[in-house]
């Protein structure tokens, strides 16, 4: 019996080549109605959360956030790790509430800590939905500031300055107290997968005075910002590059980006660390501090004695509620890393 025909070898070779190139094009379309679909039901529900009031959204968060603490493994994992270096180092130095050093010895203490940053991480998405509602009459009933001189002293006018901000609590609540002071602040932002999405978020943030940039033209237009006398605000507590400085934080080496520092050092613009955190439904306390560099300095040495500072005033931040920190989610230190990568594999 003689080999079984394919349906290759019966088609014309014309035909054939019809039929590859027919696959791509169909798995392009696909792609497109695909994405058209998520984007759709993405901003409808972005729409949804937008138009809901606060206390609802906050029990949803809290499921949400739970469901995610067991289903997700591996991010349960390294949060906990990030975590457990973090309230180490704050029983150590006796700063923080009495739970996180609690959670320094307890494993179950830690682990309430834990899953409170999955609960913070739902939350994060919920906010990031209602930001065109932060305007300045939610912001003056809704976030205490913690710092009044510093803020005060800082947005007294419009003016050369960079806000430099963590992935923490609320993220994008300084950037928008900043506008309701000064103006439009320009702030570059990590290109999401969906184009529609993203088109949705830059829309949205410009209707309330937030200019969004992408990571890719960011780097020029900041510059060109600063040397306008104009405002930006940049989220550096992760080295997304690979061309961050080190410095300590909580006690071990890690990447901080380098972009604030060099802007600072380039256009003489002042910096300033910032932070809001979540206490309660709608509700939030907000901090910010100056960024010192040393006068007389080269450039390179008041860039890194800046990046350093920067990790200083992050570890203040930080420690007032360190489930909020979403970086923790992430490989921060390289220590922590290589002992990972070294262990059992083991991640429970």
């Amino acid at each position: 019996m003689g080999p079984i025909p394919s349906a290759a070898a019966d088609t014309p070779p014309e035909k054939a080549r019809k039929v590859v190139a027919a696959g791509p094009a169909r798995r392009g379309v696909r792609r497109r109605i695909a994405d058209r679909v998520v984007a759709t039901v993405v901003v409808g529900a972005m729409e949804l959360i937008r138009r809901m009031p606060d206390a609802p959204l906050w029990w949803i968060g809290n499921v949400a956030g739970n469901i995610e603490y067991r289903v997700a493994r591996k991010r349960r994992y390294e949060a906990r790790r990030n975590l457990r270096r973090v309230v180490e180092w704050m029983a150590a130095h006796g700063v923080g509430d009495e739970m996180y050093h609690r959670a320094a010895a307890d494993p179950h203490a830690l682990e309430a800590i834990v899953r409170s940053a999955f609960r913070h991480h739902a939350h994060y998405y919920i906010e990031l939905a209602r930001a065109p509602r932060f305007d300045f009459q939610y912001l003056q009933e809704h976030m205490t500031i913690d710092t009044p001189d510093e803020v005060d002293a800082a947005l007294a006018e419009r003016r050369a300055l960079i806000l430099v901000g963590l992935h923490f609590g609320t993220i994008e609540l300084p950037g928008f107290l900043a506008l309701q002071r000064i103006g439009q602040v320009v702030a570059p932002m990590e290109s999401l997968p969906n184009e529609r999405v993203q088109a949705y978020m830059f829309r949205t943030r410009g209707v309330i005075g937030v200019r969004i940039l992408t990571i890719e033209e960011a780097g020029p237009e900041l510059l060109a910002v600063l040397r306008r006398n104009e405002p930006i605000g940049i989220i550096a507590d992760r080295d997304l590059t690979g061309g961050g400085l080190e410095a300590e934080l909580f006690g071990a080496i890690t990447k901080i980006p380098a972009g604030p520092a060099v802007l600072a050092t380039e256009t003489g613009a002042p910096a300033y660390v910032s932070g809001v955190r979540r206490v309660g439904p709608g509700r939030y306390r907000g901090v910010l501090w100056p960024v010192l560099a040393p006068a007389g300095a080269s450039r390179r040495e008041r860039s890194r004695s800046m990046v350093r500072e920067e990790a200083r005033l992050f570890e203040r931040v930080i420690v007032d509620a360190p489930e909020q920190w979403l970086a923790v989610f992430h490989p921060i230190w390289p220590d922590l890393e290589r002992a990972g990568k070294s262990s059992t594999g083991d991640t429970e």
